[in-house]
């Protein structure tokens, strides 16, 4: 993607020109596609997703600041983040049917339960919060040392050191 096409994208979509859209979608539908099939396999609804995130980018796209990330992560973060929203509606859609011959109330194990991340939260907020942010950042909103770097505006080294003793302080709280 040229930083020329790219900028006349970012024009167009702060003008609220429809053009932006179709460029947008001509140039970027394919990547997103596949961020989106990482977390959802299903091809029809992975379509959804991308027109909904489309919708999104859309209503989105005059508040878009270049200077905070380049288009492709902001793309990426509304897609990746739809992705997920759909995901955990569908889930709770699910959830929320009554299924007596399915029902796994009485099936549901302590081994299904991960007892040593349960609490991580409480224990995140005991350390650092410049650690917190960038453990945070990479754990809970899942994005990549390099996204929260430009994200975060934070040099990519001091997020990789903030990581290590992030996770060194909470091995001391797990392992005294």
């Amino acid at each position: 993607m040229s930083r020329s096409l790219e900028n006349t994208i970012v024009a167009l979509m702060k003008d609220g020109d429809k053009k932006a859209i179709s460029l947008l979608y001509e140039n970027y539908s394919g990547a997103l596609l596949g961020v989106i099939k990482k977390v959802i396999s299903d091809d029809d609804l992975a379509q959804d997703v991308l027109q909904e995130s489309f919708i999104k980018v859309w209503k989105k796209g005059k508040s878009y600041n270049p200077e905070k990330a380049k288009l492709f992560t902001w793309l990426y973060r509304i897609v990746y983040n739809t992705s997920i929203d759909k995901i955990r509606s569908l889930n709770n859609k699910t959830s929320k049917e009554v299924q007596i011959e399915d029902s796994n109330v009485y099936k549901l194990t302590t081994r299904s339960l991960n007892q040593d991340t349960l609490d991580i939260k409480k224990h995140l907020s005991s350390i650092d919060l410049k650690y917190q942010v960038v453990l945070n950042a990479l754990f809970f909103e899942g994005m990549t040392q390099q996204e929260a770097s430009e994200e975060l505006n934070i040099p990519l080294g001091t997020i990789k050191s903030r990581l290590k003793i992030g996770l060194r302080e909470l091995k001391k709280i797990y392992n005294p």
